[in-house]
C-alpha cells in the first residue's frame, strides 16, 4: 500500500478538516475555548475509531484518547504528544485568516501545532479504512496550556506518559523538517532587591540604592554565560526606583536560564542561588528555579530517533534530526527516563510569528509516517 500516494488524494479534505481547526481560535490560558476545542474533537477521534476522554483541568480540558488497545494488546503503548493552545488572543484571524498560497497553508497555530493534530485524526481514520494491523497502540495527549509552562497539565503529561514505553512528540520540527533529538532546559527565576529609600540631594549617604545592586547583580549573572557550552542566563526585564530624586528602594528583574544537561542546570542554578548582595543595607529575595528539565539524547532515545528515520526513509523522504533551544511537554517525558522523539509535526516556519505556515506537500508524508508507526 503506497500510503504517500493514499494521502495525497486525501489533500484536499486535509486542508479542509485544517482550516476548521485553525479557524477554532484557542488562545493558551482561555479555559473556555481550549475546553471547547477539546469537546470539538472529541467525536472527530471517535469517529476515527479512538476510546475519548476529556480531561478537566485549571486552564482547560486536555483530550486524552486511545487507539489499537485491543488489536495490539499484547505491546506496550506509545504515546503521541501535543498541545490544544496557540499564543494567538481571540481575533488573530482578522489579520492572519487561514490560506495557501505559493505550496504553502497560513494561519495562527497551523505550524504550532495544529496541523499535527488533524494528522493524528487522519492516520487512524486510514488505518480503519484500509484494514491495517495495528502493532502497537497509542495513547494520544493533546494538552490545553503547553505554550505557558503546563501548569496544570504536566502532572497528566507525566501520569500518562509512565504508561507508555515511548513518546513522539508533534510539535513542529527544524528547518528543513528535522526532528529534535535534544532540547534545552529552562530555569526562571524573579530577583527581587530590597534597598532603602533617600532623598537623592539632601541625604543620599542615608539610602542604600536597590538600582545599583541589581546592576551589579546583572553583571554577575550574565557572567554566568557559557555560549561554547550552550548554557544561557539572560536578564531579559528589570524595573525599579520610583523617582530620579530619590534613591531606590526596591528594583526587580526577570531572568531566564537554559541549558542542555541537568549536570549544567545543577551547576549554574546552585551559582544563582548562592547569589549575595554587595551593597550594604540592601538584600536579595530569588524565587523560581527549574521549570523544564532538558530533553537530553540518550543512547535510548537516538534508538528511537534511527528507528522512526528508517520508516521515513521507507516512505521516500529524509527525517534528519538536530537540537532545539526551547523547550517543550517532551522535557517531561525525557526526564523520566522514558524514550523521547520530538519535532515530528508537519515541516514549515514562523512559529509565534505573523508569517506561520505548513507545507503543504510535506502533509502527505506525515501523516503516511503516523500510520506506520502503527503498523510498521
Amino acid at each position: 500500500m503506497n500510503l504517500v500516494a493514499y494521502f495525497q488524494a486525501r489533500q484536499a479534505a486535509l486542508l479542509q478538516d485544517l482550516r476548521a481547526l485553525v479557524e477554532f481560535e484557542s488562545p493558551t490560558l482561555d479555559a473556555v475555548r481550549t475546553s471547547a476545542l477539546a469537546e470539538w474533537l472529541r467525536p472527530r477521534f471517535a469517529a476515527a475509531g479512538a476510546t475519548v476522554q476529556l480531561v478537566p483541568g485549571e486552564n482547560g480540558a486536555s483530550l486524552l484518547a486511545e487507539f489499537g488497545t485491543d488489536a495490539a494488546a499484547e505491546s506496550s503503548p506509545m504515546m503521541w504528544l501535543g498541545h490544544l493552545d496557540t499564543v494567538w488572543p481571540v481575533g488573530t484571524l482578522s489579520r492572519m485568516p487561514f490560506r495557501c498560497e505559493n505550496e504553502c497553508a497560513f494561519g495562527p497555530g497551523i505550524f504550532d501545532m495544529k496541523s499535527s493534530i488533524v494528522l493524528m485524526w487522519e492516520a487512524l481514520a486510514a488505518v480503519c479504512a484500509l484494514q491495517l494491523p495495528v502493532r502497537r497502540p497509542v495513547r494520544i495527549l493533546l494538552t490545553c496550556d503547553e505554550e505557558t509552562g503546563s501548569a496544570s497539565s504536566r502532572a497528566l503529561v507525566e501520569r500518562e506518559a509512565r504508561r507508555c514505553d515511548r513518546v513522539y512528540v508533534f510539535e513542529p520540527p527544524l528547518p528543513g523538517g528535522a526532528a529534535k533529538t535534544q532540547r534545552k532546559g529552562i530555569a526562571n527565576y524573579d530577583l527581587l532587591v530590597h534597598g532603602v529609600e533617600a532623598h537623592a540631594g539632601l541625604e543620599p549617604e542615608n539610602g542604600a540604592s536597590a538600582v545599583l545592586e541589581l546592576a551589579r547583580q546583572i553583571e554577575q549573572l550574565h557572567a554566568l554565560n557559557d555560549y561554547a557550552a550552550g548554557l544561557t542566563v539572560n536578564v531579559g526585564v528589570i524595573s525599579g526606583g520610583s523617582g530620579r530624586n530619590v534613591v531606590a528602594g526596591q528594583a526587580r528583574a526577570e531572568i531566564d536560564v537554559r541549558f542542555w544537561t541537568m549536570a549544567q542546570a545543577t551547576r549554574v542554578m546552585a551559582q544563582i542561588e548562592r547569589l549575595g548582595a554587595t551593597v550594604p543595607g540592601t538584600r536579595l529575595a530569588l524565587t523560581g528555579g527549574l521549570d523544564r528539565p532538558p530533553l537530553e539524547r540518550t543512547p535510548q532515545s537516538a534508538g528511537l530517533y534511527e528507528q522512526t528515520r528508517q520508516l521515513a526513509a521507507d516512505l521516500g523522504f529524509v527525517l534528519a534530526e538536530g537540537a532545539a533551544g526551547g523547550g517543550s511537554d517532551g522535557n517531561f517525558t525525557s526526564a523520566l527516563g522514558i524514550p523521547t522523539l520530538d519535532g515530528l509535526g508537519v515541516a514549515g516556519a514562523g512559529a509565534h510569528a505573523t508569517h506561520e505556515h505548513i507545507l503543504i506537500a510535506d502533509l502527505p508524508r506525515r501523516a503516511a509516517l503516523l500510520v506506520r508507526l502503527l503498523t510498521g
